[in-house]
């Protein structure tokens, strides 16, 4: 079939199906989540809707199944850290391909503050959503409380604090992660390893802690361990404190690039050359990684990988399943700075 006799009148399923070899069904199923369908299945599908020029009828759809055909991608963090940090942009760019490949609508929130909350609160209550997309949490943060008590399907991404096993997750191997980091920087012949954390109430401040504590062993000196907000100024606050206690630290070891680039930063005001003096390596690789001079070294988060595993379970949970969390490995990226 051609588009030619499809001009007078607005294409349906039934085209779509003649136009796939497929069934009325298989043309349902793949438009609403694609589960139960091949992979050829899906993409002769998906051909054949863009030839034919089938648009489905979203609200129509969400009358009959009582779903919204959206998800939420909600970030709770002020607004500006989705365009300052560069691994909520990614993760947001990963989510919208996934949901668009499924032919619905993500739907951005953001929950920073106590009124943000409230708004999203009611939004998710009142269902303009089938689930929600949790892209970060903290440990006092009422939100996924919220989330949970009102029955909404929801993912985190990464292990929610004090709500581990109560929703699904998807996240990196944050312990095995950070002991590879340090175990890297040791087999560079580096003995005082220094840690910038991130915030304690985060997985990933928590975590990372836990594998370079662990990975020291009985070498794990608390005084080589400082905090910042992964913020680059806070690497650099932090960095700072740590040479005015230590002088002879050799290596760092940062919960996020930002953070590494900030230690660089500081410490070059006081001399250091890295790698020479001083080797780094940071976490994510969101890009800042390897545009910094001299490339950093760091443990890369698949974040393409986590949004679509993200949404695939979400998507999952809509249908009535019980998926389970998945861990992902986060390799180690060897550049200049270690």
């Amino acid at each position: 079939m051609t588009t030619d006799g499809l001009e007078r009148r607005k294409p349906t399923i039934r085209d779509v199906a003649a136009e796939a070899g497929v069934s009325r069904g298989t043309v349902s199923r793949v438009i609403n989540g694609g589960h139960w369908v091949s992979p050829a299945s899906r993409e002769a599908v998906e051909k054949a809707i863009e030839s034919t020029g089938y648009y489905a009828n979203h609200h129509a759809r969400s009358l009959a199944t009582g779903r919204a055909n959206s998800i939420a991608f909600l970030l709770t963090e002020p607004t500006q850290l989705l365009f300052d940090d560069p691994t909520f942009s990614l993760l947001l760019r990963g989510a919208a391909e996934a949901v668009s490949k499924r032919h619905q609508t993500l739907v951005l929130l953001v929950a920073g503050t106590d009124e943000e909350r409230r708004n999203v609160a009611h939004f998710v209550g009142a269902r303009h959503v089938d689930g929600v997309l949790l892209i970060s949490s903290h440990e006092e943060d009422p939100m996924l409380e919220t989330l949970i008590d009102s029955g909404i399907p929801t993912v985190a991404c990464g292990l929610p604090l004090g709500h581990q096993g109560e929703i699904p997750t998807v996240s990196v191997d944050e312990i095995g992660s950070a002991r590879t980091a340090v175990h890297h920087l040791l087999d560079q012949g580096r003995s005082r390893i220094a840690m910038i954390a991130g915030p304690a109430d985060t997985p990933g401040g928590k975590y990372r802690l836990v594998g370079y504590r662990e990975e020291l062993g009985d070498a794990f000196d608390e005084r080589l361990v400082e905090a910042g907000d992964y913020s680059t100024a806070s690497g650099t606050a932090a960095m700072e404190r740590l040479l005015e206690r230590a002088p002879d630290i050799d290596a760092v070891f940062a919960a996020s690039d930002r953070m590494a680039s900030g230690a660089i930063n500081a410490l070059r005001r006081h001399g250091r050359d890295v790698p020479g003096d001083v080797a780094v390596v940071g976490f994510d690789d969101s890009g800042l990684a390897e545009r910094m001079e001299p490339p950093l070294t760091t443990m890369r988060q698949p974040f393409d990988e986590i949004s679509e595993q993200m949404v695939e379970l979400l998507s999952q949970i809509v249908a009535g399943r019980s998926p389970e969390s998945l861990t992902l490995p986060a390799p180690l990226i060897k550049r200049a700075t270690a």
